[in-house]
């Protein structure tokens, strides 16, 4: 008999095709039973071996009873005193952007004026929502002087505990909002923070979920499907903008970066919730394999299909808004990450960006500017009737100084919420006379260390204590005043980005060059130079390690005795900063003996 024939004989016998059908669906279910355990397990909600246990997110909030107590980084002193004012009977949880947005339309001193908001429905706004003007009073920007980090020299838990428990229990007397927002834009890195502010201050909560990303479906999966960060917990913060403890009569920013949680307390102004969140988003992304960065970073795409990425450091009215957004006349194809908050990934040199929206300036935007399109609060502005009798904003920082607004991530039609490519270029963006428009470094030692001594001046983003000069020269490492964590960490992360990730560092001042501004046309013909890699770098007199391009009407003169004074006087300015780091904050912040060697060696070549 032929096989053809064995086999049809076998087909036709009844119980030979139960033996099959059954062997076929035990083979099945085996199939279904590997896939369960590889997808489900080990992708979705269950972990393996611990049978019923949730999966963690990228960061936590809720733990098994036995879970719950000392040991666990979620249950510090400080972060348990803040977090149960969350849960009081006079806490209501908002969460929906159209009820936050019609809550603080209807808040006590708002103003709607009758500029449409572009587009609200992509926004996740009401159809016909205007934007929103709310003003602060006296204080109109952030004030460093009300920071107090836990595990800085001099800060006693103990002691700020007793602050925490008076402001919690004063909580009581007042209705609060409870909200939650998504920092990190991409499934690599999101953190999930919760916000506890008083009735009266809706204003703030729309404002603080219109800058972060507001929970939606589509975030809601994400975050589910977001990296595990560490054993990080959710960030907490308890903001009563009212309430002043007679420590503080000036106002608290209190943070316990290490429990993520932070307490506001007498800080209206909204820049300290959108940078209090910040300073803890950043300080667990430094904990995780990340670069903290406050600047910006763009994507330009060369006519040859060559991509450069560039990222610009640097504070508040140093420019590096303006250069982030600069559309270079479409010479490239630019994309955006942000202009003020992402992180660089020290495993692939990637990039996540943190918030959706841009909390910008509007003193270079006046009213019929095409940008103010994009506006969706905006916050310490003017407001008057025009000709038609229509009320709208008065811009340009004529009311006071540092008016603001956040704008829409739709201003940003080249926009991206992470970059795979990694990054190419650094740039150190200063305010220093004594440097011409941009120097070029190759060391990374001193290309680090040049960022931890990062010149500046301060802006009108920052209220200053009594008696500062607002135009003296100050060093803000990193351009970042908001660290919670020993300066070194960022060092020796820039330092290998430089290093062994062979990224280019250069300094460009944005300020004056001794006495002579320095456009802004300027510094964007510098940017496409080095985009472009048509920038002719020359040695920079003496400084061996400095290289510099001609840019007319800027040129260093070495022969000029006061200039070179200057230059020295400014790395001696450095050296001193760095020396003073071994006793600040009792030497939490020192930098390695080779950082201040670098700068000795400048110094000794500049004669």
């Amino acid at each position: 008999m032929s096989r053809f024939g064995l086999l049809q004989l076998c087909w036709f016998n009844k119980s030979y095709r139960k033996f099959i059908n059954l062997r076929v669906y035990y083979i099945n279910y085996i199939h279904y039973i590997i896939f369960k355990w590889v997808f489900v397990y080990t992708n979705k909600c269950i972990r393996p071996g611990r049978k019923g246990e949730l999966r963690k997110m990228a960061t936590r909030a809720n733990f098994k009873r036995e879970q719950i107590g000392k040991g666990n980084k979620a249950f510090s002193t400080s972060r348990t005193t803040i977090e149960t004012a969350f849960y009081g009977n006079n806490v209501e949880k908002i969460l929906d952007l159209k009820q936050a947005y019609e809550m603080a339309k209807n808040a006590t001193g708002t103003i709607q004026t009758d500029m449409p908001i572009y587009e609200p429905e992509k926004i996740g706004l009401p159809e016909n929502a205007k934007i929103l003007l709310f003003n602060d009073g006296e204080t109109v920007g952030r004030f460093a002087g009300a920071r107090v980090i836990l595990g800085e020299a001099g800060v006693d838990e103990a002691e700020m505990a007793k602050v925490l428990r008076e402001a919690t229990y004063n909580t009581r007397y007042k209705k609060m909002y409870h909200s939650e927002a998504y920092i990190g834009l991409d499934k690599d890195f999101m953190v999930k923070a919760h916000l506890l502010i008083p009735e009266t201050y809706e204003n703030t909560l729309l404002n603080w979920l219109l800058n972060f990303q507001y929970k939606t479906a589509e975030y809601n999966d994400m975050y589910k499907e977001s990296k595990q960060i560490g054993d990080e917990p959710d960030i907490f913060i308890l903001s009563d903008p009212d309430y002043k403890h007679p420590k503080f009569p000036n106002g608290l920013a209190y943070f316990d970066p290490e429990h993520n949680c932070a307490c506001l307390l007498g800080m209206r102004y909204f820049g300290e919730h959108k940078k209090g969140t910040l300073t803890l988003a950043w300080g667990i992304a430094n904990r995780n394999g990340y670069a903290s960065c406050h600047g910006g970073l763009k994507r330009c795409i060369k006519k040859s299909g060559e991509a450069h990425v560039l990222g610009v450091f640097g504070l508040s009215g140093s420019g590096k808004s303006t250069l982030t957004h600069a559309k270079h006349n479409g010479k490239y194809d630019v994309t955006i990450l942000h202009d003020d908050a992402y992180i660089i990934s020290s495993e692939n040199g990637s990039t996540v960006a943190l918030e959706p929206s841009y909390f910008d300036k509007t003193q270079d935007y006046p009213l019929t500017s095409k940008d103010n399109k994009y506006l969706l609060t905006v916050q310490n502005c003017g407001a008057t009737l025009d000709e038609d009798g229509k009320l709208v904003l008065v811009t340009e920082d004529i009311r006071n100084g540092n008016g603001r607004a956040i704008k829409s991530k739709l201003w940003a039609s080249n926009r991206v919420d992470k970059m795979d490519e990694p990054i190419n270029s650094i740039v150190w963006l200063m305010k220093d006379h004594t440097l011409p428009p941009v120097i070029k470094i190759e060391d990374p030692v001193i290309a680090s260390v040049m960022g931890a001594c990062l010149a500046t001046k301060r802006s009108t983003a920052e209220k200053l204590a009594e008696g500062v000069d607002m135009n003296a020269l100050v060093f803000e490492p990193y351009a970042n005043p908001f660290r919670t964590y020993p300066l070194k960490q960022d060092y020796e992360k820039f330092k290998a980005l430089f290093k062994e990730r062979s990224v280019a560092n250069y300094i460009i001042n944005t300020g004056h060059f001794m006495d002579k501004k320095i456009p802004k046309e300027v510094t964007i013909g510098i940017l496409e130079n080095i985009i472009d890699g048509t920038a002719e770098f020359k040695d920079f007199g003496m400084i061996s390690q400095f290289k510099t391009m001609n840019v007319e009407g800027f040129i260093p003169d070495f022969q000029d005795k006061n200039y070179i004074d200057a230059l020295k006087g400014g790395m001696l300015g450095r050296l001193n900063y760095l020396n003073s780091l071994k006793e600040f904050k009792g030497g939490r912040d020192d930098l390695p003996q080779e950082a201040r060697d670098a700068i000795d060696t400048i110094i000794a070549e500049i004669k």
